[in-house]
């Protein structure tokens, strides 16, 4: 199981396919970095030998940030937008939808399960 930044990259899968197991490592990434390193993406990640997969590493260590890295920044960012009062910064602090989608109903993913309020009876006035 070769392990590259940390991450072990499964087996039986495709080179490309098991690079996008890295955080920041998407579809495009992927094919790209095996083109740079000239290593066949249809490989299985097992065939890989050490050298290809030094050259992997060096690549993604030099030119992109991925992983520990990438996650102290998002969350850096979003720990500004918070700090600076902005409206994402406090949908942000409030778990709710940042990105504009409505939240009335839906939402549930971001706000859990409903909390189930007890509603009023009608009271008659006469």
């Amino acid at each position: 199981m070769p392990r590259i930044l940390g991450v072990d990259l499964p087996n039986d899968k495709p080179t490309h396919i098991s690079l996008r197991y890295i955080y920041g490592i998407g579809p495009a990434l992927s094919l790209r970095l095996c083109d740079e390193a000239r290593v066949d993406p249809l490989r299985r990640a097992r065939e890989l030998s050490d050298d290809d997969i030094s050259r992997l590493a060096t690549i993604l260590d030099r030119e992109y940030t991925v992983e520990g890295p990438l996650r102290r920044q998002v969350q850096q960012n979003i720990a500004r937008l918070k700090d600076i009062g902005s409206y994402r910064g406090m949908r942000h602090r409030r778990n709710l939808p940042c990105r504009g989608q409505r939240s009335k109903t839906n939402a549930r993913t971001r706000k859990g399960p409903r909390k189930t309020v007890a509603g009023k009876k009608g009271v008659k006035d006469k």
